[in-house]
């Protein structure tokens, strides 16, 4: 993947009068669990509420960069780069398991004094906040899940034997580079005039860190597979799951299902939308997210 260099932190606002409550505070960084996680916060001053931003695979919070903008307008918001992606640390001796990847963000939420929030996750971002949801549901007010990855298994066992192979991040980024950034946005977009060279940029910058590659590596060994069946019908944070008609990462028909074992769920569905719900419909999956959150009651 062709990288263009490290971004300063991402500031995106609306003009008109009406935004100026929701502007960027800053991007921070705090030592949680052995490594740096980077967190951008924005928001409106004077919101009760906070929504926390979890993003997808290969990913970072460029991918909100659309929706920021509106949800700051009436929450106070806090953008998380997962570990290994964006401006996190890419460390060989963290575990990157989902569970622990959830403990993580709780702790640094909590380190940060965010006491009360609602949780919006994107594609694997989604599954982080069901472990969030199972981990500390005293915490979270309600989830949002964006196209949630959900139902994926284990890796298989000779992929996982493969990745203490000294050779595997060379693969992995080889794997990564065929498709390349351009390939990859096009199987996750429905309209494909979206992509422009600011879209390719923020999605390739990270990837000029090679150290990254060796963390892809360790992920695919420690992810645990999503939470089954009995752990979702344990959750009973109300939950928006938000999905593109024409999702092919993630289909519609996990989001059905997925609606069925959470026992609070809503179902949306986006007309002429593929897997990147919060780039290609910002406007509209902003207005689902103030409804379903309710806004005028915080």
């Amino acid at each position: 993947m062709n990288g263009r260099g490290f971004f300063k932190p991402r500031i995106f606002l609306l003009s008109g009068d009406s935004h100026q409550e929701g502007s960027f505070l800053e991007g921070k960084k705090e030592f949680i669990n052995g490594i740096h996680i980077y967190y951008e916060e924005y928001g409106n001053f004077r919101a009760a509420h906070t929504i926390v931003l979890l993003h997808g695979f290969l990913s970072s919070s460029f991918s909100f960069r659309m929706l920021v903008p509106y949800l700051s307008r009436d929450f106070h918001v806090i953008s998380v780069d997962l570990p290994p992606f964006g401006f996190s640390d890419k460390s060989k001796t963290f575990h990157y398991s989902y569970k622990n990847i959830a403990a993580t963000v709780l702790k640094l939420l909590d380190k940060i004094n965010i006491q009360k929030f609602s949780v919006a996750g994107h594609s694997m971002g989604g599954q982080i906040a069901l472990n969030m949801m199972s981990q500390a549901p005293e915490k979270i007010v309600k989830g949002i899940l964006l196209s949630s990855s959900s139902y994926y298994a284990r890796a298989k066992r000779h992929h996982i034997l493969a990745s203490y192979l000294p050779f595997f991040p060379a693969f992995v980024k080889y794997y990564l580079g065929k498709t390349g950034v351009i390939g990859n946005l096009n199987s996750v977009v429905y309209d494909k005039s979206i992509i422009d060279e600011t879209m390719i940029q923020g999605y390739a910058n990270q990837f000029e860190d090679p150290r990254i590659f060796s963390a892809l590596a360790l992920l695919l060994r420690h992810r645990e597979g999503d939470l089954p069946k009995e752990a979702l019908q344990n959750i009973q944070t109300p939950c928006l799951l938000v999905w593109g008609e024409h999702d092919k990462i993630v289909p519609v028909a996990i989001g059905k299902k997925l609606s069925e074992d959470l026992p609070h769920a809503k179902l949306v569905i986006l007309k002429q939308t593929g897997h990147l719900v919060p780039e290609e419909q910002y406007q509209d999956v902003y207005q689902e997210i103030r409804s379903f959150l309710n806004v005028e009651t915080y």
